[in-house]
């Protein structure tokens, strides 16, 4: 996709319909190229998953794919998220910063340690845990102090998703979640970031922290539910009907 809009001419088409959708004459009138470059900058669109076409009567116009707005947007959060995350300094080298980075999150591991231990969990309007892990639009953190809740506020997602979700939560000094389906991906970016998995959790998100300090939360050791037959820990799945929550939240 990256490369297909390198091209800047191409760029511009792109732009056109993302903002508006058009034919190939009426891309040629605005870019002030032949009808036929314009449809070979469309080919290289389309086969890049970026385009696609719909017919209206004797006419085609090209719209934009918004699975793949959504990737893009989803690549370049994260890497804005990652950057910010790191804040180093354009003058240090990449080993020296990691480093540094990296020791300052032991610091500030050990310092909150100390103190409280942060759980999120995704949320639900009516109290529950969404279900959707890489598409949640906020969370409730419960702070735990002396294993017990201290306070809990809702936290917006800022309009991060899947994999991006991670370095937020890992800014926000989060140690574990619960939440409903999550795919390969975003449990990779939260083990790297050492925060703690419960998966596969339904219900009210208060009991189930409750239960998590409790030592008795159910969860599912494979959140993608790929084996409903096999044992989870604490108990079963408990969830008949996986496909109807979506459980690979990918």
């Amino acid at each position: 996709m990256i490369k297909a809009l390198g091209d800047p001419m191409r760029f511009r088409i792109f732009q056109e319909i993302v903002h508006q959708k058009h034919c190939t004459r009426a891309l040629a009138w605005k870019t002030e190229i032949s009808e036929p470059g314009v449809s070979q900058h469309l080919k290289v669109l389309r086969e890049a998953g970026l385009v696609y076409r719909q017919k209206y009567g004797y006419h085609v116009h090209y719209l934009p794919s918004q699975e793949a707005l959504d990737f893009l947007a989803e690549q370049f959060a994260e890497m804005r998220a990652l950057s910010r995350a790191m804040n180093r300094d354009p003058l240090q080298c990449d080993c020296r910063s990691r480093r540094e980075a990296e020791n300052q999150i032991v610091i500030e591991t050990m310092e909150k340690e100390k103190e409280i231990m942060r759980i999120a969990v995704t949320y639900e309007q009516d109290g529950t845990i969404f279900q959707h892990f890489g598409h949640t639009e906020q969370f409730m953190f419960y702070d735990i102090k002396d294993s017990a809740v201290e306070s809990a506020q809702i936290v917006s997602a800022e309009g991060f998703g899947h994999g991006a979700l991670a370095g937020f939560l890992l800014r926000q000094h989060v140690d574990c979640l619960i939440c409903g389906g999550i795919g390969a991906g975003a449990q990779n970016a939260l083990a790297e970031g050492g925060i703690k998995l419960y998966a596969g959790c339904e219900g009210s998100a208060d009991e189930a922290v409750e239960k998590l300090l409790a030592g008795t939360l159910n969860y599912e050791t494979n959140p993608e539910c790929t084996h409903h037959g096999q044992h989870h820990h604490d108990g079963d799945c408990g969830h008949d009907h996986c496909a109807e929550h979506h459980c690979q939240g990918n």
